[in-house]
C-alpha cells in the first residue's frame, strides 16, 4: 500500500493520496470526456473529489474520536476503495474502539441529512433548479459509501463494530478471530458474485480478504490470547 503522495497536514495529520485514486481519478475524466466533452470530465472530475472529500471527512471523524482516548493519528490515506486513518495503537477497551469505529459512519450521517436539507431548500426555492439533481446524486454516493463501510468485514468499519461487540464477550483476540473469519467470508461471496457480474467486485474481495488477514495477525502481534 505504498506510493502514496502528501497533500496536506490537518491538524497534525498528514493527508496522503495513493497512487491507485489518481489513476481511478484520471479514468473516470478520460471515460467522461468521451461520453460528454470537456465539460463530462470536469463534472466527472468534480463528482470523484466530492465524494472523496466526504471520505476524508469521514476519516476525519475517527482520528478525532480516536484522540479523545488519546490516541495519535500520524496520517489518513486516501485509496481507490476509500480511506485509512492509521492510528499509532487499538483502543484499549471494545467500547473505545466502538466508539472511534462509529464516529467515521455518523459524519457521513450528517452530510447526508445536510445534502437532503440542501435540496428540499433548494427545490423551495426553484423547483426546476438543475442542482437538485446533482445534490441528490452526491446524497445518494455518500449514503452507498456510508453502507459498504457497514458491511461487517475488515478493514470497513462494519468489522470494527462487529469486532468490539464480540470482545465485549470473549477475548479480544477470539474476537477478532471471528469478525475476521466473518468478513473473509463475505469476501468470497463477493468474488463469487463479481466474477460473473461485475470484476471490480472481485478487486474489492481481495482487498476485503487480505484487509482481514492483516488484522488477525495485527491482533495475534499485539493482544496474544493468555496461556
Amino acid at each position: 500500500m505504498g506510493s502514496s503522495l502528501k497533500i496536506a497536514s490537518v491538524f497534525g495529520i498528514a493527508v496522503r493520496i495513493h497512487v491507485s485514486f489518481l489513476i481511478y481519478l484520471a479514468f473516470i475524466c478520460f471515460s467522461s470526456y468521451q461520453e460528454a466533452g470537456v465539460e463530462g470530465a470536469i463534472q466527472g472530475g468534480l463528482l470523484v473529489l466530492t465524494l472523496f472529500a466526504f471520505v476524508l471527512l469521514h476519516e476525519f471523524g475517527h482520528a478525532f474520536a480516536a484522540r479523545i482516548f488519546g490516541i495519535r493519528t500520524p496520517d489518513i490515506t486516501l485509496y481507490v476503495i476509500g480511506g485509512v486513518a492509521r492510528l499509532t495503537r487499538i483502543p484499549d477497551k471494545p467500547w473505545q474502539e466502538l466508539i472511534v469505529a462509529v464516529a467515521g459512519p455518523l459524519v457521513n450521517v450528517v452530510i447526508f441529512f445536510v445534502l437532503r436539507g440542501a435540496i428540499h431548500l433548494e427545490q423551495a426555492q426553484d423547483p426546476e433548479s438543475p442542482e437538485i439533481e446533482l445534490l441528490a446524486r452526491v446524497a445518494n454516493y455518500n449514503w452507498l459509501l456510508l453502507v459498504f463501510n457497514l458491511i461487517p468485514a475488515f478493514p470497513m468499519d462494519g468489522g470494527r463494530v462487529l469486532r468490539s461487540l464480540l470482545a465485549m464477550l470473549m477475548p479480544y483476540l477470539r474476537a477478532t478471530e471471528i469478525a475476521a473469519r466473518i468478513g473473509q467470508g463475505i469476501a468470497v461471496l463477493f468474488a463469487v458474485y463479481g466474477f460473473f457480474r461485475d470484476p471490480f467486485l472481485v478487486f474489492i474481495a481481495l482487498f476485503v480478504f487480505y484487509g482481514a488477514q492483516q488484522e488477525l495477525a495485527m491482533a495475534r502481534a499485539n493482544r496474544p490470547s493468555p496461556p
